[in-house]
């Protein structure tokens, strides 16, 4: 026998699989990191390929859509010159102020209709037809009310957002959970205080999705008021450059437009993920 008898057994010092995958567990996990940050740009990148490859190789005529270098040049003149800032400037005021209204008055409404059955009864099915009117449907009954100024774009915004967050309001304060409203009565909260600390509280993951909404639909719908009414923004850019026949000037301000609205986005993300930080365990989904 090439071993004793009662002797141990020598155990090898190389690493079995699961160690070695314990081993490589921290690389995979950067890796699958690394992949999932970089996901969402592989359709843009891929976008930007085609777009460029096409208008190289002339699949894609420069009438109807200009190189992306042109796209790039435009895009520097407009920030050399003022241009950009100035219109990106003029937008961002017009939706910050529209969407605030809008979003103040559907935090009312919604509430309103979340807790009280009557004002349900008188109100939502009138909100719920004018809601069905587009926000182009009012714009020539606003033009003869207030013009074609600034109240103009401000009421079309406001009303974009108001929808959004007065449904997802009533539907938060609505489906408050019943054990968190009794602990609200057993520490003899009033009515009020229960709204303050424990409905609205609860109802925030459900008024985050409204308030991204809305936010989406007043970029929108000012962009649209821009190409309509307008002397100024991003929107009229794009209306300017296309009179004159200039793609690469639609394409400058679509761009732009595009970027905003990515970047507004991505703060309502970094907003909600601390609203939710801040709640306690119990409200969080």
């Amino acid at each position: 026998m090439s071993k004793a008898i009662g002797q141990w057994p020598v155990i090898s010092k190389r690493a079995t699989p699961d160690t070695a995958n314990s081993a490589n567990e921290p690389a995979l996990r950067r890796v699958s990191t690394v992949a999932w940050h970089l996901a969402p740009w592989l359709l843009p990148a891929a976008l930007f390929a085609l777009w460029s490859i096409g208008c190289a190789r002339g699949w894609i005529a420069q009438q109807i859509l200009p190189p992306p270098q042109q796209v790039f040049d435009t895009l520097h003149d407009l920030a050399v010159t003022g241009d950009l800032a100035h219109h990106a400037m003029v937008s961002l005021q017009r939706v910050l102020v529209g969407f605030g209204v809008g979003t103040l008055a559907g935090l009312v409404i919604g509430s309103a209709l979340g807790l009280s059955r009557t004002v349900e009864a008188y109100v939502l099915p009138t909100f719920n037809a004018l809601v069905q009117i587009p926000v182009l449907g009012w714009l020539p009954f606003l033009l003869l009310l207030v013009g074609v100024g600034e109240p103009l774009k401000y009421i079309l915004i406001a009303h974009a957002a108001l929808v959004p967050v007065t449904l997802s309001t009533m539907q938060g304060v609505r489906t408050t959970p019943a054990p968190l409203d009794e602990v609200g009565r057993a520490f003899g909260y009033s009515r009020w205080q229960r709204v303050v600390h424990v409905v609205l509280p609860a109802a925030v993951p459900t008024l985050a999705t409204g308030v991204r909404l809305a936010l989406t639909k007043a970029w929108l719908a000012l962009v649209v008021v821009e190409l309509v009414a307008s002397s100024e923004g991003l929107g009229y850019l794009i209306v300017y450059g296309r009179q004159l026949f200039q793609l690469d000037l639609v394409m400058a301000s679509v761009v732009i437009v595009g970027a905003i609205g990515f970047a507004i986005n991505r703060a309502l993300d970094a907003l909600e993920a601390r609203l939710r930080r801040g709640q306690p365990s119990a409200f969080r989904e």
